[in-house]
């Protein structure tokens, strides 16, 4: 059976139902973009119906009520014409109860309630891609990612038609770390990697990247778990419960460690002169890939102010390869690369001393560098912490600007 063709469909519906025609042209070029109409998947639908038709093909006129009429007939045409083209289990979804009722609600109630209802609709289909541990999706996907999306969606679209039970996270998982056939060998997931990898490279400033370039190749492939010896000693002590030795001070390491498992971390809570272990740190205790996790991600907290983040990804650029740096030529250097970011005011030596001070601090703490006033140096475990919270940090998701 040969695909339909849209504009034969058009014709026909012309002839059929000429009051039509016109409103299912401007639908189904904005539902399709201009590929053919077997391309279309469910979740094309849902977010035309749900979504496009309400904000951009019907926006609400300025200083004007907005009823939903015109897109309710908009959506009546599209589904028109998909059922000419056979696709009745499309044509049923413009004229079914969800997508009214959607389409009222932003016009009753508006654009923030309708794309909650809107969100909470797709959800309902099963057809939408859940997070699944080895990609979060991206609020604003490049084209490698879209098309993961795309394919992962119609791949739960297809099992849900078939009428299976459907794991959708153990789906979207095979799906995406599956070599394919039709990607050379490649899985999807390889293919959203490169591109995340490749954006992070080509991030601000010329000096920036030609200090992340190198590290590309060397980020694809995931980072191995390594010990955290002194991390895991001051959880073992808080899980038996034995008392601090507050008669005498501890050193700026021990106290830098214990503020980290404490304020940064959550692992542990002081209960009078003991320590105390919590749920969340006993896990990390007894996990060294969960422990191993948890730390990388602090040298690149997320809750930071974006400028401290690209100082200390600078510096964790820079002695990834256990360079031996003072600390004064370690903060020289930071500031020549977040410097050439654009980042106003203009960058000083000052703005980024905070950061890697602290940075450096956190690293000693841990064992995983070396440092004193005249030299900085990670040694191998933190050669490798550095490579996995970069990788980390490369990989992240891209959200909204307010969403960094």
């Amino acid at each position: 059976m040969s695909a339909p063709d849209v504009t034969a469909l058009l014709a026909e519906l012309e002839r059929s139902h000429p009051d039509l025609a016109e409103e299912a042209r401007t639908a189904v070029e904005w539902l399709t973009g201009g590929e053919p109409l077997e391309t279309v998947t469910q979740l094309d639908v849902c977010e035309f119906l749900w979504y496009t038709l309400p904000l951009k093909v019907a926006p609400p006129t300025a200083g004007a009520a907005k009823g939903s009429g015109d897109m309710e007939r908009l959506a009546r045409s599209l589904g028109r014409l998909l059922q000419l083209g056979g696709m009745d289990r499309y044509a049923a979804m413009c004229v079914s109860p969800t997508t009214v009722q959607i389409l009222r609600t932003y016009a009753r109630e508006g654009e923030d309630a309708g794309t909650t209802a809107y969100q909470q609709a797709l959800e309902a289909t099963g057809v939408l891609p859940p997070d699944v541990p080895e990609l979060q999706w991206s609020m604003i996907m490049g084209p490698e990612e879209l098309g993961a999306h795309i394919a992962c969606s119609a791949a739960l679209e297809l099992a849900i038609v078939a009428g299976e039970s459907v794991d959708r996270t153990a789906l979207t998982r095979r799906w995406l770390t599956e070599p394919r056939a039709d990607l050379g060998g490649d899985s999807w997931l390889n293919r959203v990697h490169g591109e995340r990898l490749n954006r992070w490279v080509l991030g601000r400033g010329p000096a920036r990247r030609e200090l992340a370039q190198p590290f590309e190749v060397r980020l694809h492939a995931p980072v191995t778990p390594q010990p955290l010896p002194a991390l895991h000693r001051l959880l073992s002590v808080a899980a038996s419960g034995e008392s601090l030795p507050l008669r005498l001070a501890p050193s700026p390491e021990a106290a830098r460690l214990r503020d980290l498992a404490e304020r940064e971390l959550g692992a542990i809570r002081r209960e009078g002169a003991k320590l105390a272990i919590t749920e969340y740190g006993l896990r990390l205790l007894q996990s060294k890939s969960a422990m191993w996790s948890a730390v990388t991600r602090l040298l690149l907290a997320r809750g930071e102010h974006e400028f401290e983040v690209s100082a200390r990804e600078a510096a964790l650029m820079l002695l990834a390869d256990g360079t031996l740096m003072s600390p004064a030529k370690l903060r020289e250097r930071v500031a020549e690369v977040v410097g050439g970011e654009g980042w106003h005011p203009a960058t000083s030596l000052e703005d980024v001393t905070g950061p890697v001070t602290d940075l450096v601090a956190q690293l000693t703490a841990l064992g995983l560098a070396f440092s004193d006033d005249l030299a900085v140096r990670m040694d191998r475990p933190g050669q490798f912490a550095a490579l996995a919270a970069l990788r980390a940090h490369a990989l992240r998701p891209r959200k909204y600007v307010s969403s960094a």
